[in-house]
């Protein structure tokens, strides 16, 4: 339906051949144009490097100012903060990064001062009307209720004064939720990640308790108490996907079907553990997997049918968007994590890790570590990203995961998003509504 026949990439640009037609993805423009079967030599010869970009400017009829370049912004505002409330977790999820929430350190917990503190740097110093988040992350953050509901309550009460827009997330294995939580989530701007990772025999083997029994059970009666009591803004599940996994499509159907308003996939690039670690041809595997669900999501949106695979429908509105970013996420800019003892890190996945350190609550950010951060990190910046196509869609990949890994899921990602342009292209060419009805303009 979407098959690509052929494509020439180089690092400015990728043509691909579809049943829509021959189409050039402008990298430097972020935007897809149909090309037709002329000037396919000249474009051919860009994307190798043959062709100088101003001629393939004037093939195309276009000019610089179509190109856009992205810049390197030092002083992005601080608008969203994770707070680390349990660096410890009831279950055993051998692959996990953060062991166990513990980040190869000792288990902790946050105290109120510390988080209170956080949210006053968050909030202090904002503009009326202005947009932001608070996320509750571990570990398992709810080990820590108490404090959760002190923050939710504190921080929305400091927003009001304030006159921000405070919006909140929280990931959890929703293992220890009772109906207290569920309202707290229902009744506040809440967005509910749960992380579970298939249907019971999936979920069991790969996310034990520690005394050994599967979880499954228990994420399914949280679910149960959404259903009854109310469900937050939204409700989403996160599946981590190991080496050696052939059942990709079932996991996805069985996650769909416990009423999720999203399900997304990520394979395990880095963990304590090695052996639970993709290889490049593992990797392989996985993507031919993932365009075999993308390719169902895409028949279920072209029938009009509700098919919510994020990894899918998060990359249709990436391009729709013409996204055009040079880092892969707001990690150390807009975005940073606070540790249980009020340590200041680029996000929650590098928490502990002193080379993403940006500060702490005592001295506040580090200006001098965060604008080496946002600098050094520029996609142009890395190898090989700044000659690969996709690198503004891509932004370079997850700063934890190339810290330990390196690039090692560059094919895999090159290759879905080949597959989900053309995805794109069917769905502007039949249902042109599809981005609209769903708030993507």
């Amino acid at each position: 339906m979407t098959a690509i026949t052929e494509t020439a990439q180089g690092r400015h640009s990728l043509i691909f051949d579809t049943p829509q037609g021959r189409f050039l993805f402008l990298t430097h423009a972020s935007r897809l144009y149909e090309v037709g079967e002329w000037p396919g030599n000249e474009i051919k010869q860009y994307v190798v490097g043959e062709l100088p970009e101003s001629d393939l400017l004037e093939v195309l009829g276009l000019s610089e100012s179509d190109m856009r370049f992205p810049q390197t912004i030092l002083e992005t505002p601080l608008r969203a903060l994770s707070l680390n409330v349990a660096q410890s977790c009831n279950l055993a999820c051998r692959y996990c990064y953060a062991d166990e929430g513990k980040f190869g350190g000792r288990a902790r917990m946050m105290d109120r001062s510390t988080a209170e503190r956080a949210v006053n740097m968050l909030i202090s110093g904002t503009e009326k009307g202005e947009r932001l988040l608070v996320g509750f992350m571990g570990g398992e953050p709810m080990l820590n209720r108490k404090l959760v509901r002190h923050i939710t309550d504190y921080a929305l009460a400091r927003a009001g004064i304030q006159g921000v827009d405070l919006r909140f997330s929280i990931t959890t294995n929703a293992t220890l939720l009772i109906d207290d939580d569920v309202a707290m989530f229902r009744d506040n701007p809440y967005a509910v990640q749960i992380s579970i990772d298939g249907g019971k025999a999936v979920n069991d083997a790969s996310r034990p308790m520690h005394n050994g029994r599967g979880s499954f059970a228990l994420v399914e009666q949280a679910i149960e108490r959404f259903e009854r009591l109310g469900r937050p803004r939204s409700l989403s599940g996160r599946a981590t996907v190991l080496p050696g996994t052939r059942d990709l499509a079932e996991r996805l159907d069985a996650l769909i079907d416990l009423g999720f308003d999203d399900v997304g996939f990520a394979p395990v690039l880095s963990s304590p553990n090695p052996q639970f670690e993709f290889s490049v041809d593992e990797l392989h595997v996985f993507t031919q997997q993932m365009i075999e669900c993308g390719t169902k999501a895409l028949a279920q949106l072209l029938e009009g049918k509700e098919y919510p695979f994020s990894n899918f429908h998060t990359a249709l509105r990436e391009i729709h968007l013409g996204s055009h970013r040079p880092r892969s996420c707001g990690a150390g800019e807009s975005y940073m994590s606070v540790d249980s003892d009020g340590g200041l890190f680029a996000c929650h996945r590098l928490v502990g890790d002193e080379s993403f350190r940006m500060g702490d609550l005592d001295n506040g950010v580090d200006h001098r570590l965060r604008r080496n951060h946002i600098s050094t990190s520029h996609v142009d910046l890395q190898e090989p990203c700044r000659d690969c196509w996709a690198r503004y869609l891509c932004g370079g990949g997850c700063h934890h995961e190339v810290s330990k890994r390196g690039r090692v899921a560059c094919d895999f990602i090159r290759d879905w998003l080949t597959f989900c342009l053309g995805a794109y292209l069917q769905v502007q060419d039949e249902r042109p509504d599809y981005f609209g009805s769903r708030g993507h303009n």
